[in-house]
C-alpha cells in the first residue's frame, strides 16, 4: 500500500504534467480543431444571413477588412456581452474600413430576434451544420467556440483570437487593427 504523501506528489505531478502538455501544443491548433495558417488566404464560405442580402460570402468584402468573430449562441450572456461591444464600437471600425461579421450555428431567425433586441447593425451568419466554423478550427460538436480573425483586404488572415474575453475584446481587435493597418 502507498503513503498518503506519494499517492498526493503522484497526482500532483501527473496534473502538472497535463497542464505542462497542454500549455505546449501546437499554436496551429485550438479546441476546436485546427486554425488556418497566418498570413495565408482566408478559407472563403457563403452563409445566410439575417440581413436583407438573404446570403453572404467572405469575397463579398474583398478590397476590406474583415473582422469574422465566431461565437456559441445568440442571447447569452457572453455573446450578447460581445455583440454588444461590437456594436459600441461599431463607428470606430467604419472609420478604420472594417466590416464585422459574427458566425453562429444559431438560425437566421434567431439572429434577426438577436440583431432587433440588442440593436445590432452588422450582419450575423447562420452556420447551422458547422462546416465553416469546422474550417476555422472553431467547431465543438453543436456550437462554434469564441474565435476572431483579422482578415486583410486581400483576404490573407493577419491576426487570430482564441480565449476571448468578451467583455475586453472589441477593444483588443481595435488596437491590433491600428498596428496592422499601420504597416
Amino acid at each position: 500500500m502507498i503513503s498518503r504523501r506519494t499517492f498526493v506528489s503522484t497526482l500532483l505531478a501527473s496534473c502538472l504534467a497535463i497542464i505542462a502538455w497542454f500549455n505546449f501544443a501546437p499554436a496551429a491548433d485550438a479546441l476546436g480543431g485546427k486554425l488556418p495558417p497566418l498570413n495565408e488566404a482566408a478559407p472563403e464560405f457563403t452563409l445566410p444571413t439575417n440581413t436583407g442580402k438573404g446570403k453572404v460570402s467572405l469575397s463579398d468584402y474583398r478590397g476590406k477588412w474583415v473582422v469574422l468573430y465566431f461565437y456559441p449562441k445568440d442571447f447569452t450572456s457572453g455573446c450578447t456581452l460581445e455583440a454588444r461591444r461590437f456594436q459600441q464600437d461599431l463607428p470606430k471600425y467604419l472609420a478604420k474600413g472594417v466590416q464585422i461579421l459574427g458566425v453562429s450555428a444559431d438560425s437566421v431567425d434567431s439572429h434577426a430576434e438577436f440583431c432587433d433586441s440588442e440593436g445590432l447593425k452588422f450582419p450575423l451568419l447562420a452556420d447551422t451544420d458547422g462546416k465553416v466554423s469546422k474550417t476555422y478550427g472553431s467547431w465543438l460538436g453543436f456550437f462554434s467556440l469564441r474565435h476572431t480573425f483579422i482578415i486583410d483586404p486581400q483576404g490573407i488572415i493577419r491576426e487570430e483570437f482564441t480565449g476571448v474575453n468578451p467583455s475586453v475584446h472589441s477593444r483588443e481587435v481595435l488596437v491590433r487593427l491600428s498596428e496592422l493597418q499601420a504597416v
